[in-house]
This record gives C-alpha cells, sequence and structure tokens, in this order.
C-alpha cells in the first residue's frame, strides 16, 4: 500500500472494511450459522484488522475473509468442545433481528445450514470458503493447520455430505421428488383436494411426541385423516425445504437454518403411502441429510 497519512489511512480502512462488510457477515454467518454470532465474529474481525499494519497486505477481500474465517473457527471449535452451548435467540445482536436470520437461512438454503450442521469444523470452514467463497485452498489451510492437500481433502469430504451422492439424478429419486414437491405445493396452498390426490387410500401418518401438535405421538389412517393431520402438521411447522433424507426425498423444516422437524415418506407409483414426522433429538442426529 501507498504510504499515506495516519488519518487517512485510518479512515481508508475504515472504508474499505465497511464495503466488505456484507461479504464478511456472509461467510462468517454460514461457517457459524448464527447471524448473532456471525455478527461478534465481523466486529472482532474489525477490532483485530484496525489493530493491524495492512500496508503490505496487497489484497484486502482475501485477507479480511481469511482474518474471519479464522475467527469463526475458533468460535465453532469453542461451540464443538461445549456440547451443551446453546445459541441465545432471544438475544439477537442489534444489527439482526429473528426475521432478517430467518430470510438470510431461506436465501443460503434451509437444507444446506441442515447440513453444514453436521461436518466438522474443519471441514465445514473448508467447503464454506472454498465452494462458496472461492478461497484458494493454500490460504484455507494456514487457517484449519493443515497441508493445502489435506484442506482439499477435507472439502471433498463435505462436498460429498453437502451432495448427497449420485442417488439425487436416477429416475426413480425424480419420480419421488415430484410427488414430495406436490406434497409442498399442496400443503402450502392448503389445497386439500390436490393433497389427497397425492395419498393411496390406505396411507398413514405418525409423527412422535416432539413433533405432533397436541405434544403426544399420533398415528393416523386414511386419506381424509392423513391429510388434515398433514395440513395441521405443515401450518405448525411453518415451510419446510425438499432434502435427502437418508438416501430419499423428503422435507426438513429448519427455522433460522436450525433443524426442527423431518418429514419423510414411502411411496409407491406415484402415491404417497407413508408419512413420518420426526421431531426427537435422537431420531433427527439418526438421520442422513444432505441437499438436492
Amino acid at each position: 500500500m501507498t504510504q499515506m497519512p495516519e488519518n487517512s489511512e485510518t479512515e481508508w480502512l475504515t472504508n474499505a472494511f465497511e464495503a466488505q462488510r456484507p461479504r464478511l457477515r456472509g461467510v462468517a454467518y454460514r461457517v457459524l450459522g448464527s447471524l448473532t454470532d456471525a455478527d461478534d465474529a465481523v466486529q472482532e474481525a474489525w477490532l483485530r484488522v484496525s489493530r493491524s499494519d495492512t500496508e503490505a497486505v496487497e489484497n484486502l477481500s482475501a485477507w479480511l475473509t481469511t482474518v474471519v474465517g479464522r475467527i469463526s473457527l475458533n468460535m465453532l471449535r469453542a461451540r464443538t468442545a461445549h456440547p451443551n452451548f446453546e445459541l441465545d435467540e432471544t438475544q439477537p445482536s442489534l444489527e439482526s433481528t429473528p426475521q432478517e436470520e430467518a430470510v438470510l437461512a431461506d436465501s443460503v438454503g434451509l437444507a444446506l445450514m441442515v447440513v453444514l450442521d453436521t461436518l466438522s469444523p474443519a471441514e465445514r470452514l473448508s467447503f464454506v470458503l472454498h465452494d462458496m467463497f472461492d478461497l484458494p485452498f493454500d490460504e484455507i489451510a494456514t487457517i484449519v493447520g493443515r497441508t493445502p492437500d489435506a484442506t482439499r481433502q477435507l472439502a471433498s469430504r463435505a462436498r460429498r455430505r453437502v451432495r448427497g451422492g449420485a442417488e439425487s439424478h436416477s429416475p426413480d429419486f425424480t419420480r419421488r421428488r415430484r410427488v414430495v414437491d406436490g406434497f409442498i405445493a399442496a400443503t402450502r396452498s392448503g389445497d386439500l383436494d390436490a393433497l389427497i390426490r397425492l395419498l393411496d387410500p390406505e396411507v398413514t401418518i405418525h409423527a412422535d411426541a416432539t413433533a405432533a401438535p397436541t405434544g403426544r405421538e399420533i398415528s393416523l389412517r386414511g386419506r381424509k385423516a392423513v391429510s388434515r393431520g398433514a395440513l395441521a402438521s405443515t401450518t405448525r411447522a411453518g415451510n419446510g425445504e425438499v432434502a435427502m433424507i437418508d438416501g430419499k426425498p423428503g422435507i426438513v423444516v429448519a427455522p433460522g437454518g436450525h433443524l426442527w422437524l423431518v418429514l419423510t415418506f414411502e411411496i409407491e407409483g406415484d402415491a404417497i403411502t407413508h408419512i413420518e414426522v420426526v421431531g426427537e433429538a435422537e431420531r433427527l442426529a439418526g438421520l442422513t441429510i444432505a441437499t438436492v
């Protein structure tokens, strides 16, 4: 950087950082899964940057991304080391609201945010920085403390988890996906007739106690009962998103990107024969979820 008066340099750095803030916030959010934590990471980055000598920095955007990535990784590792830690969703920062976090999660993809939560901190950071923000592996390697080749492998493993393999391109998966898409469209619009047409005459639905609106385990049989139950569950859960669940198309419901409910489907031909609504934490943890 060209030498300039201290006040001018400070003003330039402030303006440059503010121009990068939305991008840095996006990096931190995808790594941390919380807009409040992302704002904290970006603010910490600014405190570090404002105390650093930036004259020798050639690519400010990449350098700032590295700083935010390192801070986010440390925060994520601290969270992983304390599994009982819970995000304080009731105390958002002054710069974010629960509504804003929901909008951002939806723009990223609810299913993607759910899958990212299943990765190790190093896998998540490597995938996010390389696949979503184009940072070279040699720069990511300095953050995660691995060689560039090892970092490439971290991102590759994460990519396979995120994309779920080749099943999503099979004709059978496409047929099932079409049925699940129709289920989402019918439940969102409240179209009972369209929903009934998707159901087998002997269709069943089961919701565990956590997933059921009543707080008690529910089982129903028959098109009319199941369609009404499905509409009630979907209204309670809000909008879901199609995802690959144990290799088959299903629905994840993840307010703010945090997994809450999963709907899995048994489908014969073009008819749904069974719907399983899962909300219990142990059962959710046993599912393999990928994006489609």
